[in-house]
């Protein structure tokens, strides 16, 4: 194995090189990929239903599926599928870093997204913006802004969210854009790493010829108890 022909998505997702388990296991999921309650709140862009988008990564995810190592991951549902604009609080993440400055730390989830859904009500940035995907990894896929001009508008929502809200968790400006199929819960071995760069290579071309821009739906706050399903309760309805 070359490890110069391997992506660093890739690499991360190497068992040799990071023996450590996920940070989600037993928490997020259990060994058996059963996803757990895991209650929060965040900011996302479903899929289009019935849209090109939602059949390109339909399709997309279904090659994950027939991977040899798929068993050695945990898939959301189709439904689920969502780019996150925001990243909201969750149950286990009580810090004060990634929590509202003003609102104590051991506040219920309901009652955070009841107060946090009160504040948005006063959000007022609508510009409407177009998204991209870059590439593939194992967990899913890297999408971006379609332009320049793209870009700068989702940062400028996400800014607009975290002086509303009034918390920027410690990687608010790095965060990378992304749409999630599955969570690893066993690494995969180096004989595996080859075929999985030429999938997710084949998949992120694959993607992006059927689908140059990929048909979202508008910012919606969500609430969760797991990462199978987000419950819309409130749409940021792009200004025409």
């Amino acid at each position: 194995m070359n490890a110069a022909n391997l992506s660093p998505d890739l690499l991360f997702y190497s068992k040799s090189r990071h023996p450590e388990p996920s940070v989600h296991l037993g928490r997020r999921f259990d060994l058996s990929g059963t996803f757990q309650y895991e209650p929060g709140n965040t900011i996302v862009c479903h899929v289009v239903d019935g849209s090109e988008t939602q059949q390109a990564l339909i399709d997309a995810r279904a090659k994950y599926l027939a991977m040899p190592e798929a068993g050695q991951f945990t898939f959301t549902a189709m439904s689920s599928l969502h780019m996150t604009l925001f990243q909201g609080i969750i149950e286990y993440r009580r810090d004060r870093q990634f929590w509202p400055a003003d609102l104590p730390t051991d506040m219920p989830i309901d009652e955070m997204t009841e107060v946090m859904g009160e504040r948005l009500k006063a959000f007022s940035m609508r510009d409407p913006f177009k998204v991209s995907v870059t590439r593939a990894r194992p967990s899913g896929l890297l999408v971006d802004g379609a332009t320049a001009e793209d870009r700068r508008i989702m940062r400028a929502w996400r800014d607009a969210f975290a002086d509303l809200l009034g918390y920027r968790h410690p990687d608010h400006d790095t965060y990378a854009f992304h749409i999630t199929f599955a969570y690893v819960i066993e690494r995969l071995s180096d004989e595996a790493l080859p075929r999985w760069q030429q999938l997710l290579d084949e998949i992120g071309s694959d993607v992006r010829e059927r689908c140059p821009i990929l048909e979202l739906r508008p910012p919606a706050f969500c609430a969760f108890d797991d990462m199978n399903h987000f419950e819309e309760l409130m749409v940021f309805n792009f200004k025409p």
